[in-house]
């Protein structure tokens, strides 16, 4: 069996009265991720580390911000496309592991509703997804709460 891993990586600034797409859901608060698309920090790098992992580039590549066909596009719909991309090449998930921070809003109640939304997208099942938040303690652009960042890693095989 053939297997690869793959890493991602992404940011988004925070702004006033922006709606927070995190996980596929969308969260109250009053801040939320700007962006080309719907700003899904989540789902964007679940994305590259999928990509990544099947050497197919990056999230930039395939859905460009130069493109008005992606803007305000949602992101579930991106995910989607990059899972049969890798369906097309033979690849399948064995897991992905997120790590979201951010200061506010609390995550971990919305954990189950994102695993539950992301595994209807993609056909996974939740238990190949998890999905795990911190804080920065007030350290940096994160502290400050002027962005949220997240890391992924994914797990995929032949």
């Amino acid at each position: 069996m053939n297997f690869r891993v793959g890493f991602g990586y992404d940011v988004h600034q925070l702004k006033e009265g922006e709606p927070f797409w995190l996980g596929g859901i969308q969260l109250e608060h009053s801040k939320g991720a700007v962006g080309h698309s719907d700003a899904d920090v989540l789902i964007h790098t679940i994305c590259d580390a999928l990509l990544g992992a099947a050497n197919l580039r990056d999230i930039g590549f395939h859905f460009p911000d130069t493109s008005s066909d992606f803007k305000g596009i949602d992101s579930k719909i991106l995910l989607k496309k990059v899972v049969e991309l890798l369906d097309e090449k033979g690849w399948k998930l064995g897991n992905v592991d997120v790590t979201l921070c951010l200061e506010k809003p609390k995550v971990n109640p919305h954990v189950p509703k994102m695993i539950a939304k992301l595994a209807g997208v993609t056909g996974w099942r939740e238990d190949q997804i998890s999905i795990k938040a911190t804080t920065t303690e007030k350290i940096g652009f994160v502290g400050r709460e002027e962005g949220v960042s997240c890391n992924a890693v994914a797990l995929i095989h032949k």
